[in-house]
C-alpha cells in the first residue's frame, strides 16, 4: 500500500464508529445479564425458603 492510501485508510478507520457501537451494546447486554442472574438468585432463595416453611408445616400437621 502506498503512503497516501495508508493515511487515507487510517483516517477512515478513525472515523468509523461501528466498532464502538458494538462495544456499547455488548456492555449493555452484560449489565442486563448480570441483573437477570441477581434476580434469579434472589427469587431462588425466596422460593427455597417458602417451600421449606411449607414442608415444616405439612410435617407438623401430619404428626410425622
Amino acid at each position: 500500500m502506498g503512503h497516501r492510501k495508508m493515511v487515507k485508510f487510517l483516517r477512515k478507520l478513525g472515523r468509523d464508529t461501528r466498532g464502538a457501537t458494538a462495544v456499547e451494546y455488548g456492555l449493555i447486554l452484560a449489565l442486563v445479564f448480570l441483573s437477570m442472574v441477581g434476580a434469579v438468585q434472589s427469587f431462588g432463595t425466596e422460593a427455597i425458603t417458602m417451600w421449606s416453611k411449607i414442608e415444616a408445616s405439612v410435617i407438623a400437621a401430619s404428626g410425622v
